[in-house]
């Protein structure tokens, strides 16, 4: 009995059915007034009813139906572009007008998402789009709907031809492989990573090897010479498995959001990318996030099953509406790290005084570790700022946008003036100039 609502459910009115009707009765109102012409609304009636039975049959009598497949990944990565394919086949023997409705997830606030195409007779077409998820999370994918329709375009018969899914959206996990393959292809250059010359010699002892011409004379082992007989020199390589640290703040300052994306989920793919980096140069990456409490320490490590770790952790963040603690911060850090590391502190100040309270804490931090504070351009205040101005308000909305970014400048320059090392980031490069930082850092052998 189930299946006489649902055929029911699948019959719709086509785009020519409506227009049709009317016309009848347009001609039955003129043939009405005149008499000599009554005969031919009769005779186009009987063909247009002619077609319409016509156009149901070709499409709800048979074994003829509509197939589809949504080709989606495993998981989403936040901030990237999601490119979705669904595959259609047209199983009649005509060629259909195909009209699909897809029920995209509730993040994308998209309600009236519509793709309209032809397909020929058993024949498969590839309908494309793309999607950028700005949120970590669950997606639930609806019904993909389809409304095929006959060359008359008198019915419509709805097929629900995919079922709903539900993907999860992680940190952006796709900026691991991109730059994955730019350091094998060695291309890092191009997404700007740029290369830093070394200061000093490298002071972690490897092995004793032979001397060969062009080896630096000032690392002779002279009793390995005498013992061998031939030349031979101490092999130093770069201090590994130092301890870095990402620190995490999921205060209200942090829900700022840019293009979509708040500075915490910027935050959070920074993070993940760094610590993707820092794994493949066998340096030890531990996390902490923090806001008025500390609720994540995840203490360094390189092993296989760290990124895995990291990853679960940076998707279940979120940000609370409460001022965050720098003193517990401090307490934590002092009580689970016992050798001087490399903090990467994520997290932004608008003002002096927001960044003076804070102050006393971020010393304590940098007098027993290497510091980098980590802030946030307002790149919208720089469009106000370059803006024209030909309006009053429009020139005042230019001051004190001016104003504001004045003040971030001198928050970087009080935080230098207490040896405290900070950079001032647009969002977007958030990456690769932390990463940039961190080799720069190594290189100059300050961790």
């Amino acid at each position: 009995m189930k299946t006489i609502p649902n055929f029911l459910v699948s019959i719709k009115q086509g785009k020519w059915l409506f227009a049709g009707f009317i016309t009848c009765i347009l001609l039955f109102i003129i043939a009405a007034i005149f008499t000599s012409i009554s005969f031919i609304p009769k005779i186009i009636l009987i063909i247009f009813t002619l077609f319409v039975v016509l156009d149901f049959l070709l499409l709800f009598v048979g074994s003829y139906k509509i197939t589809a497949t949504r080709n989606l990944p495993q998981r989403l990565s936040n901030g990237d572009e999601l490119a979705v394919k669904i595959n259609v086949y047209n199983n009649y023997n005509f060629k259909t007008n195909i009209s699909l409705i897809e029920e995209l997830p509730e993040q994308f606030q998209t309600r009236d998402f519509l793709i309209q195409g032809k397909i020929d007779a058993q024949q498969e077409k590839v309908f494309n789009y793309k999607l950028y998820p700005k949120q970590r999370g669950g997606y639930e994918f609806g019904n993909c709907i389809l409304l095929v329709e006959s060359f008359l375009r008198l019915w419509q018969r709805r097929y629900v031809a995919i079922e709903p899914i539900e993907v999860q959206c992680y940190p952006a996990y796709l900026q691991l492989k991109n730059y994955q393959v730019m350091a094998v292809a060695n291309r890092l250059n191009e997404i700007g990573i740029k290369k830093t010359r070394k200061i000093g010699n490298s002071n972690e002892f490897e092995q004793i090897k032979e001397y060969v011409q062009g080896d630096d004379v000032r690392t002779v082992n002279w009793k390995a010479t005498a013992r061998r007989g031939q030349l031979m020199i101490n092999n130093y390589t770069d201090e590994k498995s130092q301890q870095i640290y990402c620190i995490i703040n999921k205060s209200r300052v942090m829900r700022m959001p840019f293009d979509g994306i708040t500075l915490l989920d910027y935050a959070i793919n920074a993070c993940l990318v760094l610590s993707h980096v820092v794994i493949a140069r066998q340096d030890r990456i531990g996390l902490i996030t923090y806001a008025e409490k500390n609720d994540t320490v995840l203490l360094a490590n390189k092993k296989s099953g760290t990124m895995n770790r990291i990853q679960d952790v940076l998707y279940k963040q979120s940000t609370s509406f409460l001022e965050a603690d720098l003193e517990k911060l401090y307490n934590t850090v002092r009580n689970n790290i016992t050798t001087r590391s490399l903090l990467v502190l994520y997290t932004n100040y608008e003002t002096i005084p927001a960044l003076q309270r804070d102050l006393p804490a971020l010393r304590k931090l940098n007098k027993y570790h290497l510091l980098l504070v980590v802030m946030f351009e307002n790149t919208e205040l720089e469009n106000i700022n370059l803006g024209s101005s030909k309006k009053i308000n429009q020139v005042y909305e230019q001051a004190v946008a001016e104003k504001f970014m004045l003040e971030k400048k001198l928050i970087l320059k009080e935080l230098n003036s207490y040896g405290i090392i900070a950079i001032l980031t647009p969002p977007k490069k958030l990456t690769v100039n932390v990463i940039n930082k961190y080799v720069e850092l190594k290189n100059k052998s300050k961790i």
